[in-house]
């Protein structure tokens, strides 16, 4: 593995950090005080990416996307990771498994997507049904060329500005050793669709402007053209397409560690107390070295699983170690960041207190700590009959 980057991604890196931190740092007070993003925001957001060339970076060149291999999306994905992400939700990197889409589909949902028209989520978790995906009660049953879907999704990011929904519903049932086990398919259900209702999700203490949303499906009947992938093969397109995606949690995780250890770095300097910087006692200046010890192991255990990843490699175990490791690292690294500020830092004058609850969720989305360490543990295990 080459540590150093190519001058193209140290230029990627320097023009997205600049942009975070021109366009994006000045609008998140607005959004803190008043928990959205106005639409016309997201759309200059949109149009500014656009110019810049770097909207649907994630998606391949032959699907009309930007092609970024992992590496360096990654590298992308930790520089957004320093601003707001009800905000760098309008930067545009359209759900992968979209290019699973047939030519109809493709014209219909990711061409559109590629092209900052609309805007995609995705709908897998459930009330009885986070960590347990196959556990799943929103079901679809065959109607001579249609599909009628029945149930309820929650916690479902930004559907509340999505133009359509990638939904996961069990269609039946295989029999197996260990008992029935469902089928799981894939769709995609236009908002306006008659029985497909968006309402408001839950009050998050974690990025706000960033909104969840409850799904309610009421016979909602939708075309088998719309169904995405095969009958019953809507893991395997999701395992095919959506491999990532912790990779990015991961990623976010580091910027915004980054972020809020150089206002601790900085205030260390600033804050004086009996008679000379705080910076000068060890109680502090110890903190420094193990945040940044710490966020650094983030950060190459990140970009080791993406460079894993462009190998062509079985990157599964480094993925999970990474989300693990980046996502409580934030949650220690912010913490300490307040403590070196001491009452300044849980003031809302300061962004940290916004690290700190933000942070929380990161341990949770995307496959909790506890899957991570389930997914490590079995990779260690297994080969050894364990």
């Amino acid at each position: 593995m080459d540590f150093g980057l190519s001058h193209e991604q140290e230029m990627l890196v320097d023009t997205v950090r600049a942009f975070v931190e021109k366009e994006l740092y000045p609008l998140e007070e607005e959004v803190e005080r008043s928990g959205h993003v106005p639409p016309e925001m997201g759309r200059e957001i949109q149009k500014k990416v656009l110019e810049l060339g770097f909207y649907a970076a994630n998606i391949p060149e032959e699907f009309g996307g930007g092609g970024l291999d992992h590496l360096t999306f990654t590298l992308l994905e930790r520089e957004l990771g320093r601003a707001s992400m009800a905000l760098t939700t309008f930067w545009g990197r359209p759900s992968n498994i979209l290019c699973a889409c047939n030519d109809e589909q493709r014209a219909r949902y990711l061409d559109p997507c590629v092209r900052a028209e609309k805007i995609d989520a995705l709908a897998m978790t459930e009330p009885d049904a986070g960590s347990d995906v196959r556990g799943m009660k929103t079901v679809a049953r065959k109607d001579g060329d249609d599909w009628i879907i029945n149930g309820t999704k929650h916690f479902i990011s930004h559907a509340d500005i999505a133009d359509f929904v990638i939904v996961f519903v069990a269609t039946g049932e295989d029999e197996t050793e260990r008992g029935p086990r469902k089928q799981i398919s894939c769709f995609l259900v236009d908002r306006g669709t008659p029985g497909f209702e968006i309402r408001d999700g839950y009050q998050s203490v974690s990025h706000r402007g960033y909104h969840n949303s409850i799904l309610n499906f009421d016979e909602c009947r939708v075309p088998s053209s719309q169904m995405l992938g095969e009958e019953g093969g809507g893991f395997e397109v999701a395992n095919t397409w959506l491999v990532a995606t912790r990779l990015s949690v991961a990623a976010f995780s580091v910027g915004r560690a980054r972020r809020a250890f150089d206002l601790a770095l900085n205030w260390t300097t600033e804050r004086k107390q009996f008679g000379q910087q705080i910076s000068k006692f060890q109680g502090v200046s110890f903190k420094l070295a193990d945040m940044i010890t710490e966020i650094d192991a983030a950060d190459l255990l990140t970009l080791a699983a993406a460079w894993q990843l462009d190998q062509g490699a079985d990157a599964n175990l480094a993925i999970s170690q990474a989300k693990l490791y980046a996502t409580e690292m934030l949650a220690r690294v912010t913490d300490e960041a307040i403590q070196i500020h001491g009452g300044m830092g849980l003031m809302a004058d300061l962004p940290l207190e916004r690290f700190w609850r933000d942070a929380r969720v990161e341990r949770i989305w995307d496959g909790t700590s506890e899957i991570q360490r389930h997914i490590i543990s079995r990779e260690l295990l297994r080969p050894i009959g364990g």
